[in-house]
């Protein structure tokens, strides 16, 4: 039987260090509610080439982070959002019920083994 209770820690747990990462590397714009890259704090005011070289790949592997964190915190808040709904816990192509073992390794699972890459 779907425990919801443990389903919505183990979620309520990602949710937070996903937000924790996220803010480690970037900012919420408010405007768009997506979240932004933005560079590491350089102490020294002068920089030469090669810092900021390094600067913008440090800049770049945030923003690539960003689009790898941000769409599983959404997958996070939506299975929060749902997890009351009659509808939790089922695929959303089949219908069927979604596998437990699956639930409990990624609570935020929205199909089946069968229809994982979907």
């Amino acid at each position: 039987m779907l425990d919801k209770k443990k389903i919505k820690e183990k979620l309520e747990i990602e949710r937070d260090i996903l937000l924790e990462e996220l803010r480690d590397m970037g900012k919420l714009n408010t405007d768009t509610g997506e979240w932004e890259a933005t560079p590491e704090e350089q102490d020294i005011p002068e920089s030469d080439q090669n810092d900021m070289a390094d600067r913008f790949e440090d800049f770049e592997a945030r923003s690539s982070m960003l689009r790898t964190l941000e769409p599983r915190l959404n997958n996070i808040l939506k299975a929060l959002k749902g997890l009351n709904r009659d509808s939790f816990g089922k695929c959303e192509v089949c219908k069927k019920d979604i596998e437990i073992a699956r639930l409990e390794a990624n609570p935020a699972a929205r199909t089946c083994k069968k229809h994982l890459e979907n």
